[in-house]
């Protein structure tokens, strides 16, 4: 799967989920930090990549249809931070096949995850 992980996270999502098989890129790596939502999000479509990111500003389904992009995975944990952040999505990974999201907006947090599949809107 292809994805691109926001300024946001942790860097070492990339390496984690390339060690997976999956196709990573960061904004970091694009040059794209302190870019527009709207710049990062347009170069993660062209590109096709599924899009990690902690910006609640992309969970608006209004403009974020899901069957009409790549994914979304927001993740919204009461407490953040590096290490927090990173065994959570550790955990995620084991108990989801983050590849069957494609397509879909899926909002992750501390007590449960809701998928938004096409035609749920």
């Amino acid at each position: 799967m292809k994805i691109k992980i926001d300024e946001c996270l942790p860097q070492e999502f990339s390496a984690f989920l390339h060690q997976k098989g999956h196709n990573t890129e960061t904004v970091y790596q694009e040059g794209l930090q302190g870019a527009p939502d709207n710049e990062v999000w347009r170069e993660s479509q062209k590109e096709k990549r599924f899009f990690i990111t902690t910006d609640l500003d992309f969970s608006d389904i209004r403009h974020y249809k899901p069957g009409e992009h790549a994914g979304i995975l927001l993740i919204r944990l009461a407490k953040e931070g590096k290490e927090r952040i990173s065994s959570y999505f550790q955990w995620m990974l084991s108990q989801y096949n983050i590849d069957e999201w494609q397509g879909y907006l899926v909002v992750a947090t501390d007590h449960k995850i809701r998928i938004k599949m096409p035609n749920e809107t």
